[in-house]
């Protein structure tokens, strides 16, 4: 598990292979990622949009940007945690994402953007 905190903002994520989803002769590799966002700071937050930078193990870059996570756009008050499971998909056997969340503080309407730690997405048999 990797964990970045950005002015009180927690984001901790947790990668799991799926291998039922992934196709090794066709070089498809499918990652499930767990988030977990703990706002431990004094105001009322919430996660406008998603900026993530996907890196394949041969290098290919992309990036994916949007509106909120998983069709929502979630509202944490101090003390409040939201969890949600979303995946990717890469072509090599390992690789790796990282980003940042835009945030709206809900008090003064101000925008201000936090980190997605980066998190390695490795096939468990290439470790062997």
């Amino acid at each position: 598990m990797t964990i970045a905190i950005t002015k009180g903002i927690s984001v901790s994520v947790e990668t799991i292979f799926q291998r039922e989803h992934s196709n090794e002769k066709m070089h498809q590799y499918v990652f499930a990622y767990r988030i977990l966002i703990e706002n431990n700071s004094n105001v009322t937050v919430c996660l406008r949009r998603r900026h993530w930078h996907i890196i394949d193990g041969d290098g290919t870059k992309r990036e994916v940007e949007g509106e909120g996570v998983v069709g929502e756009q979630p509202i944490l008050e101090p003390g409040s945690k939201y969890k949600y499971v979303s995946g990717c998909n890469i072509s090599c056997e390992m690789g790796k994402m990282h980003g940042t969340y835009t945030m709206e503080n809900m008090e003064d309407h101000t925008f201000f953007d936090i980190d997605i730690p980066a998190f390695m997405m490795e096939v468990p048999f290439i470790l062997n």
